[in-house]
């Protein structure tokens, strides 16, 4: 149930996925990101009342230590993705499927079952196909896979704490943690400004209510109940969703090699967890796509 949980969490990244893409041209990225943490940040608030006195010092810690990683996640990605392409930026994010049982391993000497490492194989292969692997800029591919590596330890911590504290407590102090650095960036760079037009509010409020609040409470809520690295290879359907909604929803076409991909990687997930087959297929099953086209 908790692998199904974030599966459809990557469903929702998925389907904003055009709609982000809409509005970060209309409106400065980091300034999106901090309104989009702080709308999320409102939506977990009042149902955090109560709740936050639950948090230890050690909970405090935890949850604006994990609200710090996501928030350099992002930012070193956008960072890279301003200096490489978009098809390197795709799939070195992806290899946070390999890093997350590397980094349990360095970590706290977790034990990664061999179906598990037979996943992550076959994702990071799918991720390959996906994005094609196109060469970038040294630097650029070296942010990239830096912000892989903190969305990597982010998981890996998230599985150590959430079970001790409640999960929307935690998640709360993650988003505020989030937005205090998207926020503290964007008026560095000039940016924070009130956004305009349905286009970049219609993005915020998705993406903030249920991409963020809703879906950081989700992976709260899973990692309680699985390990960091399913957790990692359920992340791994993201780019497979925004291919499939790009798809379906802005004209953007994968090809064979890239929706063979998609297969791989829903497969690696699947021998990482079978009880997640019956749902990937209630998933798939509802649409059928072409083959042929080209990539965003």
């Amino acid at each position: 149930m908790a692998l199904v949980a974030l599966i459809l969490v990557t469903a929702v990244w998925g389907v904003t996925f055009v709609q982000v893409k809409d509005a970060v041209e209309i409106y400065p990225l980091f300034a999106f990101l901090a309104v989009r943490f702080a709308i999320a940040t409102v939506t977990l608030a009042p149902f955090a009342v109560g709740r936050v006195r639950t948090l230890d010092r050690r909970g405090l810690a935890a949850g604006f230590g994990l609200g710090g990683l996501l928030a350099l996640g992002y930012a070193l990605q956008t960072a890279g993705l301003s200096r490489t392409t978009v098809s390197s930026t795709g799939f070195i994010t992806g290899l946070c499927v390999v890093l997350t049982p590397v980094t349990a391993l360095v970590l706290f000497r977790h034990r990664i079952a061999l179906s598990a490492w037979v996943g992550v194989v076959l994702a990071t292969i799918g991720l390959a196909m996906l994005s094609g692997i196109e060469a970038g800029s040294a630097v650029g591919d070296a942010l990239v896979l830096g912000g892989a590596l903190a969305y990597a330890v982010q998981i890996v911590l998230m599985e150590r704490y959430a079970p001790d504290y409640d999960a929307v407590a935690l998640t709360l102090a993650e988003m505020i943690a989030a937005l205090v650095g998207f926020t503290a960036i964007a008026l560095a760079l000039g940016d924070l400004s009130v956004p305009h037009g349905w286009t970049v509010w219609g993005a915020l409020l998705v993406t903030g209510v249920f991409a963020s609040a809703l879906a950081f409470l989700i992976q709260t809520w899973a990692q309680r109940r699985t390990s960091a690295t399913r957790t990692a290879l359920a992340f791994a359907a993201e780019p497979v969703f925004a291919g499939l909604f790009g798809y379906l929803l802005a004209g953007d076409r994968l090809g064979a090699l890239g929706w063979g991909g998609c297969a791989v990687i829903l497969v690696g997930i699947v021998v990482s967890e079978p009880s997640a087959a019956r749902a990937l297929a209630s998933l798939g099953g509802r649409f059928r796509l072409s083959p042929t086209g080209r990539s965003n």
